[in-house]
């Protein structure tokens, strides 16, 4: 029987000291406390810090993209070892997975990665995930590794996702640690701190965002603090500790799965209200309720569905070009009922 899958998130500030250097001794707690949780979850651990790792033996680092490109090439083997260092004293391997946006837009490829993974897991290889740097396209990149651990774990159909932050979970006005969300609305968001860590490239709005987005798909969210006042993974994992998020009840089939964790695309599409309720109501997307779209995309693509107060309300992938759309507004089926998956 499969086990349920759990993936756990750490950005640059949860693994990293005041230099931005990997911590060993917060490397080694990971280890300790997610080998505790390996017989009864296949895991999945998306990891930030390449680049702290390589930065370093960057002369004149100073955060441009070719530099950060350079060091993240020299940081992703240095990361890694760590890593396998630190499982190999509980008796497990790791494996390293460098993922592209592309891995989970295109269906073929994504399906390769899944059965890599499961083919890891049979082997009780735990993968260790992060963006490819070195070749992403600046225009195609993931947000921050908060979207790719969603990604993963809304793809694959975790269970839950953990995600590691400096705060320890998400805060309130008088900065205590929020133990318990129902819904993600906007009240919740308002709580949000828009300011970015110095270290990464995400802060509280981004993993909240796609809290969000996982909730909505089923899987159970919590956000934690990796640092031992804090609580650590195995506390947050039973709720002692960080912040959980309900996830909300949903019937969707793997394929529209895949469909909504490849869909944080950069085109999206604004439909109607009459559009929206045809939608919920498993109809075809007709090109006569779509008011605008930004984004350019192709036959074939995964494309977001807003209504028009600029809420995701689900994704599709399209049957048109963005142009062939621009040219016929009228009479096309932009994305056929089969291919709509409603959030």
């Amino acid at each position: 029987m499969n086990k349920p899958l759990l993936v756990v998130k750490f950005g640059t500030s949860a693994i990293t000291n005041a230099q931005g250097v990997p911590d060993d001794q917060v490397i080694d707690r990971i280890a300790t406390e997610l080998s505790q949780l390996h017989s009864e979850y296949s895991l999945v651990l998306v990891s930030s810090g390449a680049v702290g790792a390589g930065k370093s033996f960057i002369s004149n680092y100073d955060g441009r993209l070719a530099k950060r490109k350079a060091a993240a090439a020299v940081g992703n083997p240095l990361l890694i070892v760590k890593f396998k260092e630190a499982f190999a004293k509980h008796g497990f391997h790791v494996a390293q997975s460098l993922c592209e946006r592309r891995h989970f837009a295109q269906r073929e490829l994504f399906l390769q990665l899944k059965e890599t993974y499961q083919e890891l897991w049979a082997n009780d290889i735990i993968p260790v995930a992060n963006e490819n740097d070195v070749i992403s396209d600046r225009e195609l990149k993931f947000s921050d590794n908060d979207e790719l651990a969603t990604l993963i774990a809304a793809g694959f159909g975790a269970e839950q996702l953990m995600i590691a932050t400096e705060a320890g979970g998400l805060l309130d006005k008088d900065k205590n640690v929020v133990n318990h969300i129902k819904e993600i609305n906007d009240e919740v968001m308002d709580l949000v701190d828009t300011r970015k860590s110095t270290l990464g490239l995400g802060g509280m709005s981004s993993k909240l965002t796609f809290a969000k987005l996982a909730t909505k798909m089923g899987i159970k969210v919590t956000i934690f603090g990796i640092k031992m006042h804090q609580g650590g993974i195995l506390k947050a994992f039973k709720g002692e500790s960080g912040t959980t998020f309900d996830p909300q009840a949903v019937n969707l089939s793997a394929r529209n799965k895949w469909l909504a964790s490849g869909g944080l695309t950069t085109a999206r599409i604004v439909l109607d209200g009459g559009a929206v309720e045809a939608l919920r109501n498993r109809k075809s997307l007709l090109a006569v309720g779509i008011k605008k779209h930004s984004g350019d995309f192709d036959k074939g693509e995964v494309v977001e569905l807003l209504n028009e107060k600029k809420e995701v309300i689900g994704v599709a992938r399209t049957r048109v070009s963005s142009d062939s759309l621009d040219q016929n507004k009228q009479s096309l089926i932009v994305a056929h009922a089969d291919d709509i998956a409603i959030l």
